[in-house]
């Protein structure tokens, strides 16, 4: 039974919603923002099957409820002919209060208050959306293009192009990459921070590379890690999966897992895949692509 394909698009403002239903919109989706609730099954049971449906929900929208849109999806849930995915979007207090007094915009629960009361009192609103969402992009530390590729790789529809590998390095004292879909953790190898000369360096640099790759037990866990991550690729394409990151941690974010994600990122492309590499704790951002 071919069924409405219907992605709800919902969390803070600020957090990139707009750049989300954009890029729906240049992927095929038949985008509708800030739809009032009370419309919103009669649009979704009247739109036919194969409609392929990306709409805007969010505390702006006339009528808003947490609640009332959870019982729309759970509704939406018991009709086989309607496939419902809900993506939250959220970002720390901070990020969202620089971005609010950068652009000169009133959050729009903050009209007669400071900015941060409204970010709280939202994040409060929209908890229970939170923890039902299929999908959550934390925006806090991404660049547009960043989250464009995120929902490209996620959502792209049939005939799109092949599954999109991110690796991205972070810091574990900084929390791990909410997009992240494995998750590595290569605190085990020497660590070129208690190298004086190295400590200020990073592992984009040759020095802080070769001390690494000094440690016994690098070359066997690589080797290993090679044969484990490629061998999964094809089944999270038969999934339907369009956009995988593999996030590789260490402490400070600047050394080892810097060298793991550069070299797994050259073992990918070496075998065919297309795959951009993140640092997310350097300030250098650096693309590879097949």
């Amino acid at each position: 039974m071919a069924k409405c394909s219907l992605l709800l698009v919902t969390g803070l403002s600020g957090a990139g919603k707009s750049t989300v239903l954009g890029e729906l919109e240049d992927l095929g989706y038949e985008v509708i923002d800030n739809l009032p609730l009370r419309l919103l099954r009669t649009l979704v049971e009247g739109s036919g099957n194969n409609a392929t449906l990306a709409i805007g929900i969010d505390s702006r929208t006339g009528g808003f409820s947490s609640d009332v849109l959870c019982a729309e999806i759970d509704e939406f849930h018991k009709q086989e002919d309607i496939k419902v995915v809900l993506i939250f979007l959220t970002c720390d207090a901070d990020t969202l209060r620089l971005r609010f007094t950068e652009t000169r915009r009133r959050h729009p629960l903050a009209i007669d208050r400071p900015v941060t009361d409204g970010i709280l009192h939202e994040r409060q609103l929209m908890a229970p959306l939170l923890d039902r969402a299929d999908h959550v992009f934390d925006t806090s530390r991404s660049t547009v293009a960043d989250l464009r590729l995120a929902i490209d790789g996620t959502f792209i529809r049939e005939g799109g192009p092949p599954l999109t590998i991110s690796v991205a390095s972070f810091a574990f004292r900084r929390g791990l990459p909410r997009e992240a879909d494995l998750v590595l953790d290569v605190r085990f190898l020497i660590n070129p921070h208690y190298i004086e000369h190295l400590r200020e360096k990073t592992g984009l640099d040759r020095e802080v590379i070769a001390y690494v790759k000094t440690d016994t037990d690098f070359e066997g866990f690589f080797a290993r890690l090679c044969a484990m991550v490629i061998p999964l690729l094809p089944r999270y394409t038969s999934e339907g999966k369009r956009y995988l990151t593999i996030a590789i941690g260490c402490t400070g974010g600047r050394h080892r897992s810097v060298v793991v994600a550069e070299e797994l990122a050259g073992c990918l492309i070496d075998a065919g895949h297309t795959v951009q590499v993140r640092h997310r704790d350097l300030k250098e951002d650096h693309d590879h692509s097949q």
